[in-house]
């Protein structure tokens, strides 16, 4: 019996199902068009939106679903798993939308969340930065005040989608003007603002959506660009955090199953000798394991999304780091047995399988990397002192 059977409802089994159908009509050969033509994946994305399926999580008082990020992984996952992942729906409707829903002013809940749920209108996220990488402490992007406005300056590195954004969600400090010391906000900084350059970084990692470097140099915001309270930066940052690690766990899975699917569907059919290959053991054993680590990933995945839902932002933020752990090993494993299974016709462009190896290592390096949720674990969940 699947996992999903005994803590999914109904519903989500046929959230699946729906999802599961429409990410089958386009499948891996879109994506790798996509990627070819230098292409965004815009049917998929307005279909999943007509749907309901983008803005799932999002207040159905802005033209959401109402639900939450055990809905929405479901989405990103089935995706996953049919070869055609949105890697927007990370940073859109999960990190940005989810920020903007819980300390996002009126004027801009009414701005960005109906867009956000309808497809028509996408967000980025800027938090990375060249000196930073996942110390965001050092993050050196600073806001400051000019009259009523903010003047932003900095750089990030690593934004998706930004070419498509129509705004990003960045992430800077401010002075507080008690103690002097930088805390974190987030300013909504739209595409087009004057000063907000940027740069295309050239990757190996074959996906429809770009990466970018952003400059922004003196750029003129108006108050009401922050979201949310000046004072609980943090609170703010980590909401949306949360649901980036659990999302980044869906794509892991959702990427493992496709190619643990057609690595067991090859295994069934080629012959070399007697037997198909999969009555193999050396064959069988590995790609059982493979799945296995999978649902176990899953099963995390699905505690951490119940757990945010529920408003324990403590007790998720201890479970999407393991979850996406999980994930990430999980999906890096089940795509190398995968290219493996199938020899020489894993490395071939027909059966699109070794482009995912790059891919699988976006789900241990990406949002956070496997040795800062050791870290995390090390020391919030075991308690043992930091070295740094």
């Amino acid at each position: 019996m699947s996992t999903s059977t005994v803590l999914e409802t109904e519903e989500h089994q046929a959230l699946r199902a729906a999802v599961a159908a429409l990410g089958k009509r386009y499948g891996r050969a879109y994506m790798q068009s996509l990627v070819s033509e230098g292409g965004h994946p815009r049917e998929l994305w307005a279909e999943a939106a007509k749907a309901g399926f983008l803005g799932v999580n999002l207040p159905e008082a802005y033209g959401g679903g109402g639900a939450g990020m055990a809905e929405l992984s479901i989405v990103l996952e089935e995706l996953g798993a049919s070869g055609s992942p949105l890697l927007m729906m990370i940073v859109s409707p999960a990190i940005c939308g989810t920020v903007i829903s819980r300390f996002g002013t009126e004027e801009q809940k009414r701005q960005w969340l109906p867009g956000l749920a309808d497809g028509s209108l996408t967000m980025a996220f800027g938090i990375t930065e060249p000196d930073a990488g996942s110390n965001s402490h050092r993050i050196t992007t600073t806001a400051r005040r000019d009259g009523g406005d903010w003047l932003l300056t900095g750089r990030k590195v690593f934004v998706s989608g930004v070419d498509i954004a129509d705004a990003t969600l960045i992430v800077g400090r401010t002075e507080d003007a008690r103690t002097g010391k930088l805390k974190a906000c987030l300013f909504i900084v739209p595409r087009e603002t004057p000063g907000f350059r940027r740069n295309r970084i050239d990757m190996e990692v074959h996906a429809p959506e770009k990466q970018f470097e952003l400059v922004l140099d003196d750029v003129r915001l108006p108050a009401e660009a922050l979201v949310g309270d000046e004072d609980a930066g943090l609170l703010q940052l980590f909401a949306g955090l949360n649901p980036e690690r659990i999302m980044t766990a869906a794509f892991g899975i959702g990427m493992g199953r496709y190619a643990l699917g057609r690595a067991v569907e090859y295994a069934k059919t080629r012959q070399v000798w007697k037997e198909p290959i999969g009555a193999h053991q050396a064959i069988a054993h590995p790609l059982a394991q493979a799945h296995i680590e999978l649902e176990l990933a899953r099963l995390m995945m699905q505690r951490a999304a119940r757990l945010y839902d529920a408003g324990d932002d403590l007790g998720a933020g201890e479970a999407a780091n393991m979850a996406k752990y999980a994930a990430g090993e999980a999906c890096v494993k089940a795509v190398d047995q995968a290219v493996h299974t199938l020899g020489g016709n894993g490395l071939t462009r027909e059966y699109g399988l070794a482009s995912l190896i790059t891919g699988a290592r976006v789900a241990r390096i990406a949002p956070v990397s496997r040795e800062m949720i050791l870290n995390y674990v090390s020391h919030q969940t075991l308690g043992l002192p930091k070295s740094y």
